[in-house]
């Protein structure tokens, strides 16, 4: 760990809540068709639509909604009704006017580290909402680079090291998702810390930790600072 230079950080539930606010706005999808399906079987449908769609969308709340819009249609052969989609529009643009909560620790945490490490984020979305996030939360200041990815694998990560003029073994990533924060990470030579937290999006759930002497794992952001 003495060798790390750069610090790169994922956004949504690393650095402020996002997943509880998608959780909310499924439950209030799937109560739109409660008469059609049982809520999981509404879900599930809804889940396997995102995935469907990831490599057309990407990740983030727009293609969120397209996949409720084109769920909906499946789930109701047709029949949802103009109100029913104006609703399932204005769930997704509820999202997008959720506040910014900073998670603990994570002001402090970046001031400490700023100025002896260069700081980075690297997170997936929506361009426009992860902009809009990163300016409300007032973190901007710490970051001497922001990436909105359109995937986490390891030539992404590739692509964001050789950006950074930065050797892997000098690269530290932390995030909240073993699949697409750490595994990757740890393929390209760099770093990774996880911290879990408390929810997490069905689709980025990988239960088994990664063995490797790079890898760590910390109950709180706060607990990076003990490691640099």
């Amino acid at each position: 760990m003495n060798s790390i230079t750069t610090i790169a950080f994922d956004a949504d539930d690393t650095l402020w809540v996002n997943e509880p606010y998608f959780q909310e706005a499924e439950t209030a999808f799937c109560q739109l068709f409660e008469d059609y399906l049982p809520h999981e079987a509404v879900a599930q449908q809804l889940l396997a639509t995102e995935i469907k769609n990831l490599h057309l969308y990407g990740y983030g709340v727009k293609g969120f909604m397209l996949s409720m819009v084109e769920t909906a249609t499946r789930i109701s052969n047709g029949a949802a009704s103009l109100p029913v989609m104006d609703k399932i529009i204005a769930i997704g643009h509820e999202i997008l006017q959720k506040p910014v909560k900073l998670l603990d620790g994570v002001a402090e945490t970046l001031d400490e580290l700023k100025g002896k490490y260069r700081l980075v984020v690297a997170t997936k979305g929506d361009l426009l909402d992860q902009e809009r996030k990163l300016r409300k939360s007032r973190l901007q200041e710490y970051f001497h680079h922001i990436e909105i990815m359109s995937d986490k694998r390891n030539a992404d990560y590739q692509k964001l090291i050789r950006h950074l003029d930065c050797q892997p073994e000098h690269f530290l990533m932390i995030g909240n998702s073993v699949k697409s924060d750490i595994l990757p990470v740890l393929e390209t030579g760099g770093y990774a810390a996880h911290i879990p937290y408390h929810v997490t999006w069905a689709h980025e759930r990988h239960e088994q930790k990664p063995e490797s002497d790079r890898f760590m794992e910390f109950k709180n952001i706060r607990e990076v600072l003990d490691y640099l």
